[in-house]
């Protein structure tokens, strides 16, 4: 299916497997000549993709220095940007795009190169808190110019339109009022649908379990996404947003003091911070509280304030993530190196003989107890959809795709993020690329089998507290 048609020039910015990925299906759903598509890249990884369809691949970095004398050319009136590049500012990039009359999309909002790492830098400042703050923060200059959708991959992306069906779900199966669904715009609107539902958490619950046939080697990083991308995420502080049920601030956590203070971080890297959570097939698991946009923005759009802009109600937020296991082998290396990354990485490919990526929402607290609602995507059913895609990387492709056509189609919107979509538009076009989209309710709780074995203080009155779901 031609989703919609596009007249404008085509850059997408960096050309890992994200990018790899998703150009086949743009070239599928979007009417658009491939000579106006243009790659550019830092790396000659790629370039037979680029071949294999006829697009222009151009090899430059960008840089701080550099970017606008690269881009400029590039873009003007009516033409997009498609960010999937690692190490350069997305904000310069935003910015540069409302100057041009540019449309824009990247799937996370990135620093400079060192950003995520900068040791001058507090903790407050190198988290993805400060680096929303700061893309938010040109929402007001950007209103009604260009369509710019900040942070919309799979996560963030795709779970925050899995978090608004999966409300609707829940209200269907409670018998709560909420016969038509508010419109996207109707922020306060889907935050009473939460506090009337009594949701207190929420997970982005993800349990990837493909394997491949060849084993992680010593001083090697294996991940069946971009490698460079998870471990800048894992070396940032632990965020989560802090919702209003909670009793207790964790002994290392820490508020940021600006901004929309839905959330905290931890005085510790995410991927050395792990929290109990549950998938319809793994079970209950222990994930990484890895940091990522959608921890926060999920808390600050499901905000309820009163009149005087007190807050009534907020869940608490986070990621939850089990990588492949060779992943997470990976993932102990790099802490006892102190954070220091291998000296070689791969990115799981061809080699992947076979698992599944689970990955949704798990919406907790409320009538029903839990209810898990997201994809279940096979390396073999990937494989059969989409060219150039594993079961990660085709539920962060498909998500890309549709705020692409969703930007083409709605090109003046301004900035938006990706709770500000409209989710039944998003899922339409996503589902055929997501296996099996699938809703489970559940009785687990943080606190089943627990002191078992070993005696634990627990909070017995509300398993749904932090303080139940961290691992100590």
């Amino acid at each position: 299916m031609i989703h919609t048609s596009f007249s404008g020039r085509l850059v997408m910015l960096g050309f890992g497997s994200i990018g790899q990925g998703v150009l086949p299906l743009i070239l599928r759903h979007i009417a658009i000549p491939r000579e106006r598509i243009t790659i550019v890249t830092a790396e000659e990884r790629g370039r037979a993709v680029a071949e294999e369809y006829g697009i222009r691949f151009v090899i430059e970095p960008a840089t701080r220095e550099n970017y606008r004398d690269l881009l400029a050319p590039l873009l003007g009136p009516g033409d997009f940007l498609l960010n999937l590049s690692v190490d350069v500012s997305s904000v310069a990039l935003m910015r540069l795009c409302q100057e041009l009359g540019a449309l824009y999309l990247d799937t996370v909002v990135e620093p400079w190169a060192g950003g995520y790492t900068d040791p001058a830098l507090t903790p407050s400042q190198r988290s993805n808190y400060a680096m929303r703050e700061e893309a938010i923060g040109l929402r007001e200059a950007m209103r009604g110019g260009p369509t710019t959708i900040t942070a919309h991959g799979a996560n963030p992306g795709l779970v925050s339109h899995f978090v608004k069906q999966a409300l609707l779900d829940i209200a269907r199966d409670t018998g709560a009022p909420v016969a038509t669904p508010p419109p996207a715009t109707d922020r306060a609107a889907w935050a009473r649908i939460a506090q009337s539902l009594g949701v207190k958490v929420i997970h982005i619950a993800e349990r990837d379990t493909q394997v491949s046939d060849r084993p992680k080697r010593v001083g090697e990083f294996v991940n069946t996404w971009s490698v460079e991308g998870f471990v800048g995420e894992g070396c940032q502080p632990a965020e989560l947003s802090w919702g209003t049920h909670e009793k207790t601030l964790p002994p290392d956590g820490r508020r940021h003091g600006f901004g929309c203070d839905a959330a905290i971080y931890l005085l510790r890297p995410g991927a050395s911070t792990r929290v109990r959570t549950w998938t319809p097939l793994e079970g209950p698991f222990h994930g990484f509280l890895i940091t990522h946009n959608e921890s926060i923005s999920l808390a600050d759009y499901y905000t309820v304030r009163d009149e005087a802009g007190r807050v009534l109600y907020r869940p608490t937020a986070h990621y939850a993530y089990h990588p492949c296991d060779d992943a997470v082998l990976s993932v102990h290396e790099l802490a006892g190196k102190n954070w220091q990354m291998q000296p070689e990485s791969r990115l799981m490919t061809d080699e992947i003989t076979s698992g599944i990526d689970e990955l949704g929402v798990l919406l907790c607290g409320h009538a029903k107890g839990a209810y898990w609602y997201g994809s279940r995507l096979s390396i073999e059913e990937a494989r059969r959809l989409v060219p150039h895609n594993n079961a990660t990387s085709l539920q962060v492709t498909v998500a890309v795709l549709a705020g692409v056509i969703w930007a083409m189609e709605n090109p003046r919107a301004g900035l938006v993020e990706s709770d500000e979509l409209d989710h039944a538009r998003i899922l339409e076009i996503c589902r055929p690329y997501l296996g099996k989209v699938v809703g489970a309710y559940s009785d687990w709780t943080p606190l089943q089998d627990r002191a078992r074995l070993f005696p634990e203080a627990l909070d017995e009155s509300d398993p749904w507290q932090f303080g139940n779901i961290r691992v100590a």
